[in-house]
């Protein structure tokens, strides 16, 4: 019997400091989870993914494809670092450093090339022509291999007992993006 307590008693002080508690439940392993679903490409980001380049109208439908991997390529490329998760009670903020493609740098050396080289991107009646150009673009963000960082605040908030990642704003958005005007 006292072998059989024994056995009991190690057994709760060994696993006693998570009964009662999931340690998946703070706010640094939300925002972790949260940038491994795009790392991973987890349906959920895959579907919205989807329908951002589904209602992209500047695309033709190739184009909408190759918008398509580049971009899963990009989440895929992206890595992060933890910084420092300050709680206050129900509320929290998880300083978190991320590293991206540089694709705000590709959009503009686009648009100046296009400024400086405008008959290269027109029809034969020499009028714009947004498929070449969106073509060009697209080559470009293919081929970058330039990365950029930026620290990104999440914001959550416990509700239930359980942290939940506060929704993004458009700076935060265009940070992971790598479109965050800097």
């Amino acid at each position: 019997m006292k072998k059989l307590l024994l056995v009991l008693v190690t057994a709760l002080v060994l696993t006693g400091c998570s009964i009662g508690t999931d340690m998946s439940n703070t706010p640094t392993k939300r925002v972790e989870e949260y940038l491994n679903n795009y790392q991973t490409l987890d349906s959920n980001v895959l579907s919205k993914l989807d329908s951002i380049v589904n209602n992209e109208e500047m695309f033709d439908e190739d184009q909408k494809t190759t918008y398509r991997d580049i971009l899963k390529k990009h989440y895929q490329d992206l890595t992060y670092t933890i910084k420092e998760e300050t709680v206050n009670g129900d509320t929290a903020t998880v300083e978190t450093e991320i590293e991206v493609n540089d694709y705000t740098k590709v959009l503009k050396e686009a648009e100046t090339y296009r400024t400086t080289n405008a008959e290269e991107f027109t029809n034969d009646e020499g009028v714009f022509d947004e498929i070449k150009f969106n073509t060009y673009k697209l080559d470009l963000l293919k081929s970058n291999k330039d990365r950029v960082k930026y620290t990104i605040y999440f914001s959550l908030t416990k509700k239930d007992d359980n942290w939940e990642l506060d929704e993004l704003t458009n700076t935060e958005e265009e940070k992971i993006l790598g479109i965050y005007e800097y």
